[in-house]
């Protein structure tokens, strides 16, 4: 990775100047100036180290779709610009960018941005894989982008074509285009999958803080389930269960009719016994056949189709904020992998247990009137929107974005004892299962429903079970006594 900085203006003028013509998926007009110039703008002021213009404006147009997705056809010649140099950036990174599953949804997830937000969005692309494929840029002042901003693209245009011209290509413009060749071939896939996510739930955008918490949430979580058994896990023997009411609702008839029957309900009437039917006599056929039980009925499959509702309810004690501790033994803050341990549930449970009616309810009650894990609670609404969406999870918070969708949960919240009375009337419909995860969390005696508890105060969880036995990984990694905490849990819920 090799840095550059250009510190003379009429060089980093020249630079951006000569960058410009380099463009290959649309011809350089004075049209795209402006936008190339926008992006790396976008790039240039975050700090970070500036790609050759020219594949900036490449990027924006295949991930925006310019001109309607079609690339330009012909272009104009570049005094001394090697062909063959062209012919390998064209084969080996444009055409990587087109066949990129990673590159496509972000691109897809940048289409849906505010107009004001792509560049930004866009930087954080050229960015993440500038560091992924250990690539090198040009580090300038931004002054320089915005005072060209002022200048007319068709003078800018001539500034660079007459450089080309006059002294050549630049050689840092050449060894650039030779380093990202080299960075396509040797790069598996252009963004990392955080990254993607990272897009498409606008972290991106946000402060660094919060990108560096739901960065590394999902860096754990993929760290964890890649440990874990692709299949559902063995029950564990001796496990509580608790039996709940079935609704009506809950299960109905499947299949279709399978026999024909003396017995039945007009509905499954067979059409032919009309026939019976006579116009002036009283009683007739009909009649008759119908009290001698002689009509015939369709019979239907009287199996029944039962799906049992599923609750597991995570309650984030106000202790947990004490977990915000990085242990040497451990690769994040042990509140980090405590968020990542609940992430891992809820997606192991969502892929084993899809024939269930599942409900996730991640409640944060307050402290003493207050709400020190705010901050995490927005964190669980963004990394589950797609299921916030459709209903299967509710994130309650105090003045959270769920209070319209469960208003008796946001109640529990501010009411002493609330939390345990609001768990234990929902076990009365669904089957519950609770974690109360915390650096000290009390174990309440709830009727109806299955609790659990994680205490955070070390390098390695200690897990109590419903059954108030505590567990103990035997394990001598810190991170994998976590895997295997996650795997109990599994084995308790599943």
């Amino acid at each position: 990775m090799n840095l550059v900085e250009l510190r003379d203006l009429d060089a980093a003028r020249e630079y951006i100047a000569q960058g410009l013509w380099l463009q290959r998926v649309q011809r350089p007009t004075p049209a795209t100036v402006k936008p190339t110039l926008t992006y790396a703008l976008a790039v240039a002021a975050d700090g970070h180290p500036l790609p050759p213009v020219g594949f900036v404006s490449d990027v924006a147009a295949v991930a925006l779709g310019a001109d309607g997705g079609r690339w330009a056809k012909t272009h104009d010649d570049i005094p001394d610009w090697p062909h063959t140099l062209t012919r390998s950036y064209e084969d080996h990174l444009l055409g990587k960018l087109s066949a990129d599953w990673t590159f496509e949804r972000a691109s897809d997830a940048l289409r849906r941005y505010a107009e004001a937000d792509r560049p930004r969005g866009l930087a954080f692309v050229l960015r993440q894989f500038r560091q992924r494929a250990k690539l090198g840029g040009v580090e300038l002042s931004p002054a320089v982008l915005r005072s060209l901003l002022s200048v007319k693209p068709e003078d800018l245009l001539t500034q660079g074509y007459e450089s080309f011209a006059r002294s050549g290509p630049l050689p840092l413009l050449l060894a650039q285009y030779e380093d990202l060749v080299r960075a396509a071939r040797r790069t598996a896939e252009v963004l990392d999958p955080e990254d993607v996510i990272a897009l498409e739930q606008r972290t991106a955008l946000a402060d660094m803080g919060e990108y560096v918490a739901h960065r590394q949430i999902l860096q754990a979580t993929a760290r964890f389930e890649k440990r874990l058994p692709q299949r559902p896990v063995r029950p564990l023997v001796g496990r509580r269960e608790v039996p709940t009411r079935i609704h009506d609702e809950d299960q109905y008839p499947v299949g279709g009719y399978t026999s024909i029957s003396t017995r039945g309900s007009i509905e499954s009437l067979l059409h032919s016994q009309l026939a019976y039917m006579e116009e002036h006599e009283r009683p007739d056929l009909f009649d008759v056949k119908f009290v001698r039980d002689e009509l015939f009925y369709y019979s239907r499959d009287e199996n029944q189709f039962l799906r049992r509702r599923r609750a597991f309810v995570f309650v984030f004690d106000p202790s947990l904020a004490d977990a915000r501790v990085k242990d040497k033994q451990l690769p994040y803050q042990r509140i980090v992998l405590a968020l990542s341990v609940v992430l891992t549930l809820v997606r192991r449970l969502s892929a084993w247990l899809s024939t269930d009616a599942l409900r996730f309810e991640l409640l944060f009650p307050t402290g003493d009137g207050k709400s020190p894990l705010t901050d995490e609670a927005r964190l669980f609404e963004i990394l589950l929107t797609e299921l916030r969406a459709n209903g299967t999870a509710i994130v309650a918070r105090p003045g959270g974005a769920d209070a319209n969708r469960g208003p008796a949960a946001f109640d529990a919240l501010r009411e002493p004892g609330g939390v345990d009375g609001y768990i234990e009337a929902a076990a009365r419909n669904a089957q519950v299962q609770v974690l109360t995860l915390g650096a000290n969390p009390p174990r309440p005696d709830l009727d109806g429903a299955v609790s659990a508890t994680l205490a955070i105060d070390g390098p390695v969880p200690q897990l109590t079970d419903g059954a108030g036995q505590p567990f103990r990984p035997d394990a001598d990694d810190p991170l994998d006594a976590w895997v295997q905490v996650v795997e109990r849990v599994l084995g308790l819920w599943v």
